[in-house]
C-alpha cells in the first residue's frame, strides 16, 4: 500500500470543502431561495406548454451536470475549491473551463431558469434578473483581479481565449 502523497491528502482535503461548499452555496442559491421564493406564489405555465416544461427541464439536467462536474474538476485540476478562502493552487482551464470561464455561474442560472421553465414561476425570472448583479459585480471586480494577480500572463492569455458567460462552442486548446 502506497503513502499518501501531499497532492493526495490536499485533493481529499479539496473534495470535502467543496462538496460542504456545494451544499451551503449553490445549494441555498439554486435550491432554497427559489423553493422559498415559490412556495406560496400562483403557478401560471408559460407559453409553449409542454415544450416550455420539456426546456426547463433540460436546463435544470444540464446545470446541475455543469456544476457538479465544474466542482469536480476544481478539485482534481486546481488541487482547491471554490471557497476564496480555499482556493485552486493552478489555474484551471481544462473540461468545461475549455469552453467558458464560470461554468459554475452559467449552471446556477441555467438551474434557476429551468426550475422558472418547469414550474411555471415568473418570480424566478426576477430572481435570476436580481442574481446577475451581484455575481456579475463579484466576477468583475473582485474573482477576476485576484486571478489576474495569482496567475498573471496565464490567466491573460485565457481570459483572451475563452468567454466570461457564454461558451464557445469549441473548446479552447491552447496553453495557459
Amino acid at each position: 500500500m502506497r503513502a499518501e502523497s501531499a497532492s493526495d491528502r490536499r485533493r481529499r482535503r479539496a473534495a470535502l470543502g467543496s462538496a460542504a461548499f456545494l451544499v451551503a452555496g449553490p445549494g441555498t442559491v439554486a435550491g432554497v431561495v427559489p423553493w422559498l421564493l415559490t412556495r406560496s406564489a400562483p403557478r401560471r405555465p408559460f407559453p409553449g406548454g409542454a415544450v416550455t416544461r420539456a426546456a426547463g427541464a433540460l436546463l435544470i439536467g444540464a446545470g446541475g451536470v455543469t456544476l457538479t462536474t465544474a466542482f469536480a474538476e476544481f478539485v482534481r485540476d486546481g488541487l482547491g475549491t471554490p471557497v476564496p478562502a480555499a482556493p485552486p493552487t493552478e489555474l484551471v482551464v481544462d473540461g468545461l473551463y475549455r469552453h467558458v470561464r464560470n461554468p459554475m455561474y452559467v449552471a446556477l442560472a441555467a438551474l434557476v431558469l429551468g426550475q422558472a421553465l418547469l414550474g411555471g414561476r415568473r418570480r424566478l425570472l426576477g430572481y435570476l434578473a436580481v442574481m446577475a448583479v451581484p455575481v456579475s459585480v463579484f466576477v468583475i471586480y473582485r474573482e477576476e483581479p485576484v486571478l489576474r494577480e495569482r496567475f498573471g500572463e496565464q490567466y491573460e492569455r485565457y481570459c483572451a481565449a475563452v468567454p466570461r458567460w457564454l461558451p464557445r462552442v469549441r473548446p479552447w486548446h491552447g496553453t495557459a
